[in-house]
């Protein structure tokens, strides 16, 4: 697999190449102070400067919270709504980089930083060259989507009424392969994911006298094993249902049989169908086991947090690959979808229009060995390249900008052609 092309492909990326030193600074701001889910606060202060230096950008702060959303209107023309999200995770960066985060306990471990620095590089190659494009253009600056509520959030607070209403979605998301490689899928591309929170009734006591309680932490390790079964052997395989027990909370010290405890899941599935058959299992389980403890109470059961299925449009997902396709990077399609989420597609779902979501490869071509390359067709992780999530993940900034830069700027003036051609 060799790197793509760096050569200018369009008139919008006229300049380009003398901001990426800009980029590549504001980046690695961003990377250094991460902020949490509807906490973006310096982040979308951040974003809203950038605009403003801009000419022609209108900049509304404060959507769905701490959303931006910043609209570019030249002359008549399709709109197109482009998206990147904002907020990072919970996690205790490990990279060593330089730059790594000044908040304890948060990292942009999954490379939103990235996707604002594209977007904003992107933004910025628009208001340069309005002769390149014709339209408008609505840039959102996402909070919260690592919860799945950011774009609901903005949605509610009328995304969709108080901005002009796009004809199309577009977002990208990095990821750990070879950068400037892009892979998307017409079709499902993500799962849909819900978290579940478990609530095991049990009757504590002394550890010495187990005869005499009920041990909601032993029902809870059974619950847990019981649940791994059914998605082995019981979801239908053609479907991929995905149940993770991601935590189980229970007691304070040896000698006490706690009342109480609770299980967190998360279950990934890729139909309507498949989501609703895997919740009446998880829920008949769930009952059936706790049934045959005696509790004294039925265990409660709540999901939230959940994420839409990601679905691109057919047509529009050959638009956008042969867009990219101009920039000289290498594409591929994926014969299956990722059984990672985004909230991504509820954007286009309320607007009614389609939308595309593709994934573009964030690490330096040197970092992969023949083995790593060989990793990715078959699915597995590269040896030596941490995943998304991971306190280790750091996408390269010098190769990576550029790519999700230009990426936006080719899908863009695929709709937004002068003179509509």
């Amino acid at each position: 697999m060799t790197a793509p092309t760096t050569s200018l492909t369009t008139p919008l990326e006229t300049g380009l190449p003398d901001h990426l030193p800009h980029w590549e600074d504001v980046y690695r701001d961003l990377h250094s102070h991460p902020e949490l889910a509807f906490a973006e606060h310096r982040t979308a202060a951040a974003v809203a400067a950038q605009l403003r230096a801009e000419a022609g950008w209108e900049v509304t702060e404060g959507v769905g919270g701490t959303g931006v959303v910043a609209v570019l209107r030249n002359g008549d023309g399709p709109v197109v709504l482009l998206r990147a999200d904002m907020d990072a995770l919970p996690v205790e960066e490990e990279t060593g980089l330089e730059y790594s985060s000044t908040e304890p306990g948060r990292m942009h471990a999954c490379g939103h930083d990235v996707h604002v620095t594209s977007l904003l590089g992107a933004c910025r190659q628009l208001a340069a060259h309005p002769g390149a494009w014709r339209g408008t253009v609505v840039a959102v600056f996402q909070p919260a989507e690592e919860i799945g509520q950011g774009a609901r959030a903005m949605l509610e607070d009328g995304l969709l009424d108080r901005f002009p209403r796009p004809d199309v979605c577009l977002g990208q998301h990095v990821g750990p392969f070879p950068a400037g490689l892009v892979v998307t899928r017409p079709g499902p591309l993500m799962a849909a994911a819900d978290s579940l929170r478990v609530t095991l009734h049990g009757a504590g006591g002394h550890a010495s006298t187990p005869q005499y309680c009920v041990d909601p932490l032993v029902l809870a390790a059974t619950v847990v094993l019981r649940l791994q079964t059914f998605a082995a052997r019981q979801a239908p395989y053609t479907q991929a249902t995905i149940l993770t027990a991601g935590a189980l909370h229970s007691g304070t010290v040896a000698n006490i049989i706690p009342h109480t405890a609770e299980l967190l899941l998360s279950l990934r599935t890729f139909s309507t169908e498949a989501r609703d058959e895997a919740f009446e299992a998880i829920r008949r389980i769930i009952r059936t086991e706790a049934e045959s403890f005696d509790v004294p109470r039925p265990p409660e059961i709540t999901a939230y947090d959940p994420f839409p299925l990601t679905v691109n449009d057919e047509d529009a997902t050959r638009r956008v690959l042969t867009a990219i396709e101009t920039t000289g990077a290498p594409t591929h399609v994926l014969q299956s979808p990722f059984a990672a989420s985004e909230d991504f597609g509820a954007l286009g779902t309320a607007a009614g229009c389609p939308s595309v979501f593709w994934h573009f490869g964030g690490i330096a071509h040197d970092r992969f060995t023949e083995e790593g390359i060989a990793a990715l067709h078959r699915g597995a992780q590269p040896p030596g390249v941490p995943a998304p999530h991971s306190p280790h993940y750091a996408p390269d900034p010098a190769p990576t900008l550029p790519a999700g830069i230009r990426n936006l700027l080719a899908v863009t003036t695929e709709w937004l052609r002068p003179g509509g051609e």
